[in-house]
């Protein structure tokens, strides 16, 4: 009888929590699992890889350096089939790839390779994307540029937001790796060559990205704010002396007469007048001090409209 084939498994968020239920529901042998401390001024919106692992009985560490030969040698000693990424945020070297005989997979959210790199959700519905999904590669000394085994589209509605694209993406990557599991165990998954496309590696995102221009067509600053929303940092912009943060918008259908970029009143709503005349709703806003009062807002924009510089 053929020994069930064994498995390291890098992981954090959700995809990393639906990815190792489905190893293991799949029959593999996880030999451990490697997560991340949470950052405390990070909100944990999602599940937590190192309590699921807890709650199968599997070793759970998290090292500083998941890179450095002491963790590396450790991992060799495993004598394992895969080592599989999930989310993991770290990229993983060379001679820790090679510790799996038959080969180190990741799980990136996008569908490569379009939006290489970092926060593949968060870029997409910033530019526009009416689509994005999962991808299972094998690693490479490049970031995200391996063999592809299996990918999963999924859409991007006009006024999602990036939480609601993160569960679709994380449905996603679960279908892939459910549907791809048996092929990679016996031998006969897919792998075809990743054309690298330039301009398609993407870096991490700093809070002071989300900087709104108020010049910019209402469409674009919809898209910012989508991709954005909370629970991640939001998109800004100064109005007078004070930093709002635009927590939900919507399109409005009418054009108004191009100008400076001006708050006013209509129908009991904020609405922000775009400099080409394009107007956006503005629903949930907040500053330091908390949620804004936009009904109340929008009473005296009516009276006296608000320029924005």
């Amino acid at each position: 009888m053929s020994r069930r084939a064994r498995a390291v498994v890098f992981a954090y968020h959700d995809v990393g929590v639906r990815c190792l239920k489905a190893l293991l529901s799949g029959g593999v042998e996880v030999a451990q699992v490697v997560t991340v401390a949470d950052d405390p001024k990070e909100t944990q919106w999602f599940a937590s890889v190192a309590q699921t692992a807890r709650d199968y009985g599997l070793p759970v560490e998290m090292p500083e350096d998941p890179n450095g030969a002491p963790f590396v040698e450790r991992i060799a000693a495993l004598d394992v089939d895969f080592l599989f990424s999930f989310y993991y945020r770290s990229m993983l070297a060379a001679p820790l790839l090679e510790c799996a005989r038959r080969g180190a997979l990741n799980m990136h959210g996008s569908l490569l390779p379009k939006y290489r790199g970092r926060a593949p959700v968060n870029w997409a519905i910033l530019n526009g994307e009416r689509e994005i999904g999962a991808t299972l590669h094998y690693m490479a000394a490049r970031a995200d540029a391996g063999d592809i085994v299996d990918q999963q589209a999924v859409p991007i509605l006009a006024d999602d937001e990036a939480r609601e694209v993160y569960a679709k993406v994380t449905a996603a990557a679960e279908m892939v790796l459910v549907r791809s599991l048996p092929g990679l165990l016996d031998g006969s998954a897919p792998r075809r060559a990743q054309p690298i496309v330039p301009g398609q590696y993407f870096g991490r995102r700093r809070p002071e990205d989300g900087r709104i221009e108020w010049r910019w067509p209402a469409e674009r600053i919809h898209n910012l704010v989508r991709a954005l929303a909370p629970p991640f940092p939001g998109a800004f912009g100064e109005v007078g002396a004070e930093r709002w943060w635009l927590h939900r918008t919507r399109l409005a259908p009418q054009r108004l007469t191009p100008g400076e970029p001006r708050l006013i009143g209509a129908h009991s709503e904020c609405r922000l007048v775009c400099a080409d005349g394009s107007v956006l709703r503005i629903l949930q806003a907040a500053t330091a001090s908390g949620p804004l009062d936009l009904q109340r807002l929008a009473r005296d924009f009516e009276r006296r409209p608000v320029t924005l510089g």
